[in-house]
């Protein structure tokens, strides 16, 4: 089953997941449906609702909750993304212009922050006080990991295990909650949910830090954005960490330089490009990401086989597997 039929197998559900979405973009206030459609439109791989989907299938369950809930979690992994393309003054989004460079910072902003209330909305009907709790705390912890993220930037004395923990609160929770809920749904035991979070935990890992190759490795028209946005942005990320362990003093310096400065230069770019390739920064980000990978698809071993299991795994080989 390739990753695409991985898609198909729960494409009726991604369908209602979709017009959850577009009725819930609906508004009085015209701003709100135009730059919504325009984000439904963006070619977004509704990567996170399709683990809830699979990971409720998974553990038997057969009802609708999971449309709505998936359609919450998109809502929020849309809103955050509006908010990150303020804060890094980014101009391409997915290949396409970011909302902020059409429609300007506030209405980004807002827009964002409307999502944000659908999100909750959505989670309110579905009246599941744990669920609630749970969706709760992790936006807080999502909120904990963009701050953790904004006050490292450009500090190239960034370590893997602080940059780990920006990842985990950032990234990485939002697609364990996923699978949380999935298991909550399908009313599985306490160890099987214990499995689909933890196997959650380690694929968003292994997602962010897949991301980070591909923002120095990968063609503009494949990323969908600029080529070392990343450091543009100041944000050390792990490819660069595992340079800097590496690198002499004055390659260091150089570093710092290029980092440091208020404009990134094509030339500094590729200064900092050559260093990582040069001290094997993406291959080493690569293997980590690999091993994430691995103990992810070990915690399904507790599942008897099934299509969603299956499918499962072949999610977690698509975040390192794929180009953009």
């Amino acid at each position: 089953m390739p990753v695409v039929e991985t898609f198909d197998l729960i494409s009726g559900e991604l369908q209602r997941v979709e017009g959850v979405l577009k009725k819930n973009i609906e508004s009085q206030v015209k701003i709100i449906p135009e730059v919504g459609d325009y984000l439904l439109k963006s070619g977004g791989k509704r990567f996170r609702p399709s683990l809830l989907i699979l990971s409720a299938r998974l553990c038997g369950y057969q009802g609708e909750r999971h449309i709505n809930l998936a359609s919450a979690l998109e809502f929020i992994h849309t809103a955050s993304l509006l908010h990150d393309d303020v804060m890094d003054d980014a101009e391409l989004r997915r290949g396409r212009s970011s909302v902020n460079s059409i429609w300007g910072d506030k209405t980004s902003i807002l827009v964002g922050d409307y999502l944000f209330s659908q999100a909750s909305s959505l989670v309110a009907q579905d009246g599941d006080l744990r669920i609630i709790k749970i969706f709760a705390e992790f936006m807080s912890r999502m909120a904990e990991g963009e701050l953790l993220q904004h006050v490292s930037r450009r500090k190239i004395t960034l370590n893997e295990d602080d940059y780990l923990s920006v990842i985990i609160k950032k990234t990485a929770i939002l697609i364990s909650v996923a699978c949380q809920v999935g298991a909550i749904l399908g009313e599985a035991s306490p160890e099987e949910e214990s499995a689909l979070i933890d196997f959650g935990m380690d694929l968003g890992v292994a997602f962010q830090l897949k991301d980070d190759c591909l923002d120095y490795n990968s063609e503009e028209k494949e990323l969908g954005k600029g080529i070392g946005t990343d450091l543009k942005e100041g944000e050390v990320t792990l490819p660069l960490i595992s340079a800097l362990k590496k690198c002499t003093p004055q390659e260091r310096k150089e570093i710092e330089k290029v980092i440091s400065a208020k404009v990134l230069k094509k030339a500094g770019l590729n200064i900092v490009i050559a260093l990582i390739e040069n001290y094997g920064g993406i291959n080493y980000a690569l293997d980590r990401a690999n091993e994430y990978v691995t103990e992810a698809k070990q915690y399904l071993n507790i599942f008897p086989d099934s299509p969603e299991k299956y499918a499962l795994r072949l999610m977690a080989d698509y975040a390192i597997a794929r180009k953009s």
